[in-house]
């Protein structure tokens, strides 16, 4: 533990940063995978709804810091390639 004041509150303030990032971060992976888990399931209008969250949330992600925009616009152009594929094979 440091015995610098300013050094006192960095620990405090990145604990808490840590939490709230680690929390959006699993909230991400939850939505992508739900998705994903939709479109396994050859439930269309779930996984379209799935869908729009997790995307949402990669956005969300990006604006946060917590991801790199590249990393989410790879990510979120294959989610919408899964996406595209599930709605050809139903139509």
């Amino acid at each position: 533990m440091p015995n610098i004041k300013s050094a006192i509150k960095r620990v405090k303030t990145n604990d808490a940063r840590r939490l709230r990032n680690a929390s959006q971060k699993s909230a991400l992976r939850t939505a992508v995978k739900s998705f994903e888990n939709a479109a396994q399931g050859s439930n269309a209008e779930a996984a379209k709804e799935t869908l729009a969250n997790a995307l949402k949330k990669l956005d969300k992600a990006v604006t946060k810091g917590l991801i790199h925009k590249n990393t989410a616009n790879r990510k979120k152009s294959r989610l919408a390639k899964q996406y595209n594929a599930l709605s050809a094979a139903k139509a």
